[in-house]
């Protein structure tokens, strides 16, 4: 005569049911924690932003002074870049905002781009100025060796992701200043 077979402990065939929706939950957080944290942590760690005056000192002695839209085809809801955008013979500053992200750089281009893959195609034209640090409002130090008249258009891309956050044309290839937009009425 053999003997029963014993019974299961409670519980014991729901271990593998319990290990799996916590590694699931650990895999959610971890996204999502990776997520927020990539969003957050330029945030966190950005300069303070450029003051009135330095941005009135950059703005008195410009060359160009134009309006940086965030509605080009290649902007999103995560990259953009809107505000007076002033190119001088020093600096370049924009008096807006910029989508918070990681690693903006600052490009003068000789043609005007608003896609990634424009982008991607005129890179090779263009000259990196520097990084853009802070979202509220920025300046950017131009080389001593950057010549603004050599070039027509202000760009912001993230290197990081790959990404195009914004651009703005502040001459024209002919060297005439692009017409400041019409002002608007209340």
């Amino acid at each position: 005569m053999t003997p029963p077979a014993p019974q299961p402990r409670p519980g014991v065939r729901r271990l593998p049911v319990r290990v799996l929706t916590h590694l699931q939950a650990l895999a959610v957080g971890l996204v999502l924690g990776t997520g927020i944290g990539l969003y957050w942590m330029p945030i966190l760690i950005a300069p303070p932003a450029p003051t009135t005056a330095q941005l009135d000192t950059v703005a008195a002695q410009a060359a160009y002074k134009v309006e940086m839209r965030s509605d080009l085809p290649g902007s999103s809801l995560l990259h953009w870049a809107q505000g007076e955008l002033i190119v001088g013979p020093w600096a370049i500053a924009l008096r807006g905002s910029v989508a918070p992200g990681a690693d903006y750089r600052l490009y003068l281009s000789p043609t005007f781009v608003q896609t990634a893959d424009e982008f991607l195609q005129h890179r090779g034209e263009m000259l990196q100025v520097g990084y853009v640090r802070t979202f509220d409002n920025f300046i950017v130090s131009l080389p001593a060796t950057a010549d603004i008249g050599s070039y027509t258009t202000v760009v912001i891309w993230s290197d990081a992701f790959g990404k195009f956050v914004g651009a703005a044309r502040y001459r024209n290839a002919d060297g005439s200043p692009v017409a400041p937009p019409p002002a608007t009425t209340s």
